[in-house]
């Protein structure tokens, strides 16, 4: 595997996180939060990735398929999912 490939998911997924984390924290509403959520979804990806084709670094392919699901389901909750009225 190529290590600029490797790279560029190791810091694509680490810098997209930092982004959603931040963008998630400053609470800008449903839709914006929603999309956050999918920035997630493609850090988690990334990092599945470098994970399992990185050597030695399964436990963070490992932890980022548990986050993916967690993340899909703020991508559902916050962008699909249809708020019923209070």
């Amino acid at each position: 595997m190529s290590q600029t490939l490797l790279d560029i998911l190791q810091y694509y997924g680490a810098g997209a996180a930092v982004l959603a984390a931040f963008i998630v924290s400053l609470d800008l509403g449903r839709s914006v939060t929603g999309w956050a959520f999918v920035l997630f979804v493609t850090s988690s990806v990334a990092l599945i990735l470098w994970g399992f084709l990185q050597q030695d670094s399964e436990g963070i392919g490992w932890q980022n398929i548990g986050l993916f699901f967690i993340n899909c389901l703020g991508v559902y909750r916050y962008l699909i999912r249809k708020k019923e009225p209070s």
